[in-house]
């Protein structure tokens, strides 16, 4: 990082499937961040389409969805808000290549595409293909790189990044108030978000305990500790196809620690300005610096004593059952 940059995450209730509304949304945020000073913005994954309700589609309409990534109206219409508003801006889109259809995170300036990230752990649809690569890209004298939602659920991703050279991790989620074994998760009501303007504080308890914040607190900011990295989390807020989620994205620092967060139970921007000499000092760096790979090479073969993992196959079957 050769200088001090501003840096902005949102949260907003994003509606399924309507491209004009949350592009609409992006731009007004975005615009509202800028005005505060920030150079660069991260948006929820596949803030453009929505989320969740892919997973009730057919192949057929996940594809009509679907957009090259460059050249695809949605990258366009984000590269036109960036440009106007001098910043970078970083979004879902659900992408298209030939055949594959993939969760895709942009990062655009003014002048065009930047990055794009597919997600490699994807598991919200069959039709979305997982992606097979590590994303980092340069911009604003910093490097930042991209892991989409449960890719950062598995350390070895965060730390592939940061080899790769990331001093900034964006981490674009749609999470949290999901099944779960776990003691206190599980799922929000929705009554309690649609009745929280009359009772905030019950919403506000759901949404800060192990259904939501609670939980991102167990591993989250170990991801940019362990590394010694910033971490920018967005996660979307409220409906989010036929389930509740909690918003609360936050900015954390390469020590693990939240610099800001939205608090609101409304569409929200926070801004932070992330320093240079944050990455020297922080820990991470050394730990990274001490690995002995030469004791790893287990790490890159097939556990023989695991099963292959079927936790996100399971999830999606608790998920269609609720609903059903």
């Amino acid at each position: 990082m050769k200088q001090e940059v501003k840096v902005a995450v949102a949260q907003f209730e994003a509606h399924d499937g309507d491209k004009r509304y949350n592009l609409e949304t992006i731009e007004n945020l975005s615009a509202q961040a800028a005005r505060r000073g920030a150079q660069f913005i991260l948006f929820h994954e596949l803030s453009v389409t929505g989320y969740t309700f892919l997973e009730n589609l057919s192949r057929d309409e996940v594809r009509e969805l679907s957009e090259t990534v460059p050249g695809g109206e949605s990258v366009d219409r984000l590269i036109g808000i960036a440009g106007k508003l001098d910043m970078v801006i970083s979004a879902g889109v659900v992408e298209r290549e030939g055949d594959q259809l993939y969760n895709c995170q942009v990062a655009v300036s003014g002048n065009g595409l930047l990055a794009k990230h597919r997600k490699i752990h994807e598991f919200v649809s069959s039709h979305l293909a997982c992606g097979d690569s590590y994303t980092v890209f340069d911009a604003l004298g910093t490097r930042f790189g991209i892991l989409t939602c449960y890719d950062n659920n598995l350390p070895e991703n965060g730390r592939m990044t940061a080899m790769l050279g990331a001093e900034v991790l964006l981490a674009p989620h749609v999470t949290g108030c999901l099944p779960s074994p776990a003691p206190g998760r599980g799922v929000v009501d929705p009554e309690i978000w649609h009745n929280r303007h009359r009772d905030p504080v019950r919403c506000r308890m759901e949404f800060d305990g192990p259904k939501g914040r609670g939980w991102i607190m167990k591993w989250l900011p170990a991801r940019a500790w362990e590394n010694g990295v910033y971490l920018l989390y967005a996660n979307v807020l409220g409906a989010e196809g036929g389930t509740i989620k909690p918003g609360g994205s936050m900015i954390v620092d390469p020590y693990g620690e939240v610099i800001t967060e939205c608090r609101s139970l409304e569409d929200e921007v926070v801004c932070a300005t992330l320093i240079p000499e944050n990455l020297n000092l922080a820990s991470g760096g050394s730990y990274i610096r001490a690995r002995r790979p030469d004791l790893y090479s287990s790490m890159v073969t097939p556990n023989p004593h695991l099963s292959p993992d079927k936790r996100p196959e399971v999830y999606w079957q608790k998920i269609r059952k609720q609903k059903s």
